[in-house]
């Protein structure tokens, strides 16, 4: 099983994410840290991520091959983290056949509505649990 988790900026929410993946998942789990630049890439690697790679092209790619995406709600919305998603990105994500699990974490321009506000660990732990529960893992 392949999880594309997908980042921008500095990569801190995608390091996060890769960190608590490895965590609470089985070491079957192939993790690919996707970065729309080289520093949210390199993140995610240094937490353990399987593979990385930058850019659109390699996410346009990866998120073909992956069965489920994980990130910020920004990675579906183009010119979103200052310009660093891409149409292309946007779409590819959009369009995936893979499960989405996305954190409600948007431009500050987007309002969510009927959603809880919670601290970053306690969304990322929600992404895992909805991880476990539609794949049946237990560690």
């Amino acid at each position: 099983m392949i999880i594309a988790v997908i980042d921008g900026m500095g990569g801190g929410i995608g390091g996060q994410i890769v960190a608590h993946l490895r965590q609470e998942l089985p070491s079957y789990f192939e993790v690919y840290g996707l970065g729309t630049n080289s520093t949210a890439t390199s993140a995610m690697l240094k937490n353990h991520a399987n593979k990385g790679a930058t850019g659109e092209n390699a996410i346009v790619v990866s998120t073909k091959k992956a069965n489920v995406i994980i990130g910020p709600l920004s990675i579906v919305i183009p010119n979103s983290m200052m310009g660093e998603v891409t149409d292309k990105i946007a779409t590819a994500v959009a369009e995936s056949e893979a499960v989405k699990i996305l954190l409600p974490i948007a431009p500050d321009n987007f309002q969510l509505v009927g959603l809880e506000n919670k601290p970053l660990m306690l969304l990322i732990k929600d992404a895992i649990d909805v991880l476990k529960k539609e794949f049946n893992v237990k560690k």
